[in-house]
């Protein structure tokens, strides 16, 4: 499988922090020349310069094309990465890299951390991968759309849904959704297509219903196409837990608990930002292509990017007891839990950014 494109070039950066190896003292002179990023991105270094430097300085993580602008701080924290010293900042791009989702990737050890979806990780969990859970990042970024014969969740039955494949995402969230109202998931009419052929044949008139995350939520709109018949975002219980969880791979973590713990910072401060500085991201995620400002900025407003406000480990135990509920799992919501979920890092991170 081909490695995504290194997006920027390591040459530029202070020579300290090109060594392939990092002394403690080498690695707090490199942090020091990164000072001036570090005020700019309103990064506090205090902690990171109390602690060892990271066991390597590779890090290798996902980016999802024409889709999933939600997973912005994973994006964003690229120069906030730099700063932890990671000197080496991949990402795997999906399609054009791979047709593998996060869950996926973590296990077969090409990403090393990541955002992605409850349902995924879970399954990932229970059949037996190394993959394990270390925080949650936000919530609802998850919506199905439907056209105006579907009035609500109800009317599910019979009708065409869209996923992008049996036992993805989409078919997880939307199956879980069906059966909270009544609605089983065999009575649903499911058809396969690539993930991003879903806008162009819902707009054509060829399925009733399908799953959407930004930016096709905002695009929809727009054009007055659809109605949503859940939003992750207002509509409960799924409001009250986050959608979006940070995983990473057992042996990654086990080899680097420094890097982890340095990634998984990153990444947090990277979600305080598209809290408290949703216009500065709305046009870096316009200026990087990932969506127009405008469409940034709407969903920097709606998306909730208040890691501190959920406990993931109460989102796993949700959502691992409505998958044993309806067979998709054969593990208890406990031993999910218990070999699948890592929250060393997540209690020691909230003392510090003092969550």
């Amino acid at each position: 499988m081909r490695r995504g494109k290194l997006l920027a070039d390591p040459a530029k950066l202070p020579a300290i922090l090109r060594t392939p190896e990092h002394p403690r003292r080498q690695f707090l002179r490199g942090l020091g020349a990164l000072a001036g990023s570090a005020g700019f991105l309103g990064y506090d270094l205090r902690f990171a310069n109390a602690e060892p430097p990271p066991e390597t300085t590779k890090l290798t993580l996902f980016q999802a094309e024409g889709f999933g602008t939600c997973i912005a701080p994973q994006y964003l924290a690229y120069e906030l990465l730099k700063l932890e010293g990671f000197t080496d900042v991949r990402y795997v791009k999906h399609p054009s890299d791979t047709q593998l989702e996060q869950p996926e990737l973590l296990v077969a050890g090409d990403v090393d951390i990541t955002l992605s979806f409850p349902p995924h990780d879970i399954t990932s969990i229970d059949a037996g991968g190394p993959l394990v859970v270390l925080a949650g990042s936000h919530s609802g970024c998850v919506e199905v759309v439907a056209n105006r014969q579907v009035r609500s969740t109800l009317d599910l039955k019979g009708r065409t849904v869209l996923i992008s494949a049996f036992g993805s995402d989409d078919h997880a969230f939307i199956s879980l959704f069906a059966k909270y109202v009544g609605v089983s998931p065999q009575d649903i009419n499911w058809v396969v297509h690539p993930y991003l052929e879903h806008l162009r044949l819902f707009e054509e008139g060829k399925i009733d219903a399908f799953f959407a995350t930004y930016p096709w939520v905002t695009e929809l709109r727009k054009k007055k196409i659809g109605h949503a018949l859940v939003n992750t975002a207002t509509d409960k219980p799924w409001s009250q837990h986050t959608c979006c969880l940070i995983a990473s791979n057992k042996k990654f973590v086990e080899k680097h608990p420094t890097a982890t713990k340095r990634a998984l910072r990153a990444l947090l401060k990277a979600t305080d930002m598209c809290a408290n500085e949703p216009n500065r991201v709305a046009r870096f995620l316009a200026d990087k292509g990932f969506a127009s400002y405008d469409t940034a900025s709407e969903m920097l407003r709606e998306l909730p990017y208040n890691w501190r406000d959920y406990n993931p480990e109460d989102a796993m135990r949700f959502y691992a007891l409505r998958m044993h509920e309806l067979g998709m799992i054969k593990s208890t919501p406990q031993k999910i839990i218990a070999q699948g979920t890592d929250w060393r890092f997540l209690n020691e991170l909230r003392r510090e950014l003092k969550a």
